[in-house]
């Protein structure tokens, strides 16, 4: 069990953590949600011992093993996976490269030096029996197939594997060394859907408590049994999954509202009551009385509506004509890499497509070639012909930014029409806000100039635009300040992400990328998983009937073999008879 009782953190110039309480008991799943710099990372490393708090109590057995899953993973890429794996076992891992390092030395030392080599030897041989290094081997084996791998893929290099397959050894090293308790931190960050369906899978039937800091709604709706909210340094605990939590969240905003809204209309009340019969001869007693009373009242403030952040929307652009864009037999390859052979896709008037497929299959590379970026070896990639204004952000987007320029003039130069309050509001969804819309942009963090490069995005009056991974960096609110921006816009878009829930909220078609070609989905992501789900079904099915008819087949040239061989018996016992007869 973890509890965090009243935990607090101060730096030199803030104040992260007011109050931090609560726990994870086993069997609990739970998600830490909070706006970026909210103090969730902080809560992780105050619980693995790397930060002290500045007051409060980190409650947790002393025995207690932690796996901790950072976004960054530390993997070798020199190493087989096998190897890599077995670095897992920190100790056993020392010895055995004690144990390489001494049978080197051995080969070429001679005398004394020879003696004392292979006593060190016998010595480190006797160690890792003691730790059964032995039969770590086995333990890798094992769990090999669990984290997606076949037996004979342990001795393939690292270095081959992607970003994604990576992620599945560096989980699979925690979950050799048997965690008590789990601390994901944004796990899902820069890995495929695939990869991201497979995490889900596993954890899901592991026993052991976890806590979860993800801005991936979908990985926590699927996964957390609690959400602790962080928001102004304090901690909220909710049960169920996301959308439980926020259907909470909602509910006691609306209540929050009606009682603010009821104590308003009653003190309006008063006060007219109160400025009526001040003056009054005969009331005035009864008018200060009220008044008296109206000053000791406990105001309740008004509740900060959460559609603040969502009400932006895409500047009109021209309407385009009904046909957006035409590739046509497409071609493109780097080097052996075939990404598309004779692909095709069509782009309509208020298409909004998400590109899906395994990382490196093609998906930057496709929107790179339709933006000009690139050239494609054969085929043709045509903007339609009427009206049509393209815009593309691009993963690196924000490298483009000019470094001299303020956050503030840095939107004020694209805008010039616009007022400072609203070049201040919309930068104020992107979390700058105050003297942050100040700084130059060559001071900003990676997150902070994805961010403002994705609020410069916003003011395009582009119809057609394309969007290569513009979740990366977001925590929740701006991300749905993007998904409502999404779904007002009225142009055509295709775009690439991870976040499941984010395509599912803005996709109307699906774009699926296997096999060197495009297979279009007319329908929304929900539509595509169900006819994923049954395709899948089908194939299964189709290869379970072909084995049951192999299996027939088999049964009835046997019968037909025992029917003959019968024949035969009996053909031959005739001839037998027949001839102690004569």
């Amino acid at each position: 069990m973890l509890r965090l009782t009243r935990v607090t953190k101060i730096y030199q110039h803030a104040e992260v953590l007011k109050d931090a309480s609560w726990e994870v008991v086993p069997g609990e799943r739970v998600g830490l949600v909070g706006v970026n710099g909210s103090g969730k990372t902080t809560q992780f490393k105050i619980i693995l011992g790397e930060v002290e708090p500045s007051s409060g109590e980190v409650t947790k057995p002393a025995s207690h093993k932690i796996g901790y899953l950072s976004q960054e993973f530390d993997i070798n890429p020199e190493n087989s996976i096998r190897e890599e794996l077995l670095a897992a076992f920190t100790e056993a891992h020392k010895i055995k490269q004690e144990l390489a390092a001494v049978e080197k030395r051995i080969e070429t030392c001679s005398g004394e030096d020879l003696d004392r080599a292979v006593r060190a030897l016998d010595r480190l041989h006797r160690e890792f029996e003691a730790i059964d290094g032995y039969g770590l081997e086995r333990k890798v084996d094992k769990i090999l197939p669990e984290i997606g791998f076949a037996t004979e893929d342990g001795d393939r290099p690292v270095s081959a594997l992607s970003g994604g397959w990576q992620m599945r050894i560096g989980f699979g090293k925690i979950m050799l060394r048997e965690p008590e308790l789990l601390l994901l931190d944004e796990p899902t960050n820069h890995i495929d859907l695939e990869t991201i369906e497979w995490l889900e899978a596993f954890l899901k039937e592991k026993a052991i408590p976890m806590v979860i800091v993800s801005h991936d709604r979908r990985f926590l709706d699927q996964l957390t049994t609690k959400i602790v909210e962080i928001e102004r340094g304090k901690t909220r605990t909710f049960k169920g999954n996301y959308s439980l939590y926020r259907e909470q969240k909602e509910e006691e905003r609306i209540s929050q509202q009606a009682a603010f809204e009821r104590q308003q209309n009653e003190l309006a009340r008063q006060q007219v009551f109160i400025d009526r019969f001040r003056a009054s001869a005969t009331r005035s007693t009864q008018a200060k009385s009220r008044e008296k009373q109206l000053d000791k009242i406990e105001k309740l403030e008004a509740p900060e509506s959460e559609l603040k952040a969502v009400r932006f929307q895409f500047p009109e652009a021209v309407r385009s004509g009904k046909e957006v864009l035409a590739v046509e037999g497409l071609t493109h390859s780097y080097d052996d890499n075939i990404l598309f052979l004779d692909a095709n896709l069509e782009v309509s008037r208020g298409d909004k497509i998400a590109i899906l497929g395994p990382n490196g299959v093609g998906k930057s590379t496709l929107l790179r070639l339709i933006a000009g970026m690139e050239t494609p070896l054969e085929g043709k990639i045509q903007l339609g012909e009427h009206n049509i204004h393209m815009a593309y952000f691009e993963q690196n987007q924000a490298e483009a930014l000019g470094k001299e320029k303020t956050v503030l003039d840095t939107i004020g130069d694209v805008v010039t029409n616009w007022t400072d309050t609203q070049i201040r509001s919309l930068l104020g969804q992107f979390l700058f806000s105050g003297d942050s819309v100040f700084k130059t942009v060559g001071t900003l963090s990676g997150g902070e100039k994805a961010r403002l490069a994705l609020a410069k995005l916003l003011t395009s009056k582009a119809n057609f635009i394309l969007l290569d991974e513009p979740t990366n960096h977001l925590d929740i609110p701006a991300k749905e300040t993007i998904e409502k921006a999404i779904q007002a816009y009225e142009g055509a878009m295709l775009l690439v992400s991870h976040d499941r829930y984010f395509i599912s909220k803005t996709a109307n078609k699906i774009a699926v990328i296997e096999d060197a070609t495009i297979r279009i989905y007319e329908g929304n992501y929900d539509y595509y998983l169900e006819r994923e789900r049954k395709e899948k079904a089908a194939a299964i099915k189709a290869v379970e009937d072909r084995d049951r008819a192999v299996k027939q087949e088999e049964k009835r040239k046997k019968r037909m073999e025992k029917e003959k061989e019968r024949k035969e018996i009996r053909a031959s016992k005739k001839v037998k008879r027949a001839g102690d007869a004569d």
